[in-house]
């Protein structure tokens, strides 16, 4: 097929990004499930940050080296042909890529609208309250469903179900609403935006299930040590909360993409509620700077590898290597 300079070169980096993305999501594949059952052995929040990064890392690696390898070699090497043959297989990896970013970008779209659905059916059977002890209000719907919940990304608010306010001593409560802001503190909706919004390893393959799952975990983990923050009385307290709603719960939990349930998932209440009872999960200590260094070195890591790479001997080996894709 026969393309101007322009569309080729879209083509070529849709190409180029499927088949890094490809690579790079097989290798992640290989190493998730170690990596859930290492998590299970540090700091919940750390398990949970690591995941995450290991979920983001095919696309935003694969994005990273189309930017910044493919696009100067292309630029500088290539040619200003009016026109060009693409090869068919090119074309093909070319759709697979926009398959990919477009089933994406369907589910992130999907999922938004199905949370603002959410949270207009909540605030439609609700009121604005102010719960006590509490610093900013909660809406407080009526429903059979027991529901403790935070919804939304740029504004998150806290939705109680009449049910759950009735069935929770108001220190049960009080810990359940800790877990939720917790949530609120971690950006843990944004978290779960941005995992439905990065492709998958194939266009339609679930690879990325085990971390997605195991993320998820760890995040509900750490909400329960920023809730309890050390306190034995807090953990029972939180632990009894989990039990008394699973028990009120006549049915599956409403289903919101981007909200954080209290009890979003059934099969993980044993594990929570035994670590609960275990021993009181301390708080998660601040970072100080550490972030911010880790940070500065991923940056340099960065910097340095685009300098190695921009190279001219290494830009004409990535020109070589497209060349061979357009074919």
């Amino acid at each position: 097929m026969i393309l101007p300079y322009l569309p080729r070169f879209v083509c070529i980096s849709l190409a180029a990004f499927f088949l890094l993305h490809l690579a790079l999501g097989t290798l992640v594949s290989l190493i998730a499930r170690p990596a859930v059952r290492l998590g299970e052995r540090i700091r919940p929040h750390v398990a949970a940050r690591c995941l995450l990064v290991l979920r983001l890392l095919p696309a935003i690696g694969a994005a990273f080296i189309v930017m910044a390898v493919c696009l100067p070699s292309y630029l500088w090497l290539e040619p200003d042909a009016p026109t060009e043959r693409v090869g068919f297989g090119c074309l093909a990896v070319a759709l697979l890529g926009v398959a990919m970013w477009g089933l994406s970008l369907a589910r992130g779209l999907r999922a938004a609208a199905g949370s603002r659905h959410f949270l207009m059916r909540c605030q439609r059977a609700g009121r604005p309250t102010r719960l006590p002890g509490q610093p900013s209000e909660a809406w407080i719907v009526d429903g059979a469903a027991p529901l403790v919940a935070l919804g939304g990304i740029v504004h998150p608010r806290l939705i109680v179900s009449r049910g759950v306010l009735s069935a929770l001593t108001a220190e049960q409560l009080a810990a359940a609403v800790r877990h939720e802001r917790a949530h609120w503190t971690s950006r843990d909706n944004l978290k779960r935006l941005l995992i439905l919004l990065t492709p998958g390893i194939l266009p339609f393959s679930g690879g990325s299930r085990t971390l997605e799952r195991g993320w998820r975990k760890f995040a509900e983990w750490a909400a329960d040590d920023r809730a309890v923050a050390g306190s034995a009385r807090r953990s029972f307290a939180l632990a009894a909360a989990l039990v008394r709603v699973a028990r009120i719960s006549a049915g599956p939990a409403a289903q919101a993409p981007l909200a954080s349930m209290l009890l979003e998932e059934a099969d993980q209440l044993a594990a929570r509620v035994e670590r609960l009872l275990r021993a009181a999960p301390s708080s998660p200590r601040s970072v100080g700077p550490r972030p911010v260094l880790a940070l500065s070195a991923m940056l340099l890591m960065a910097g340095s590898l685009a300098v190695a790479i921009l190279q001219p001997s290494a830009l004409y080996s990535v020109h070589l290597a497209l060349e061979h894709l357009v074919e």
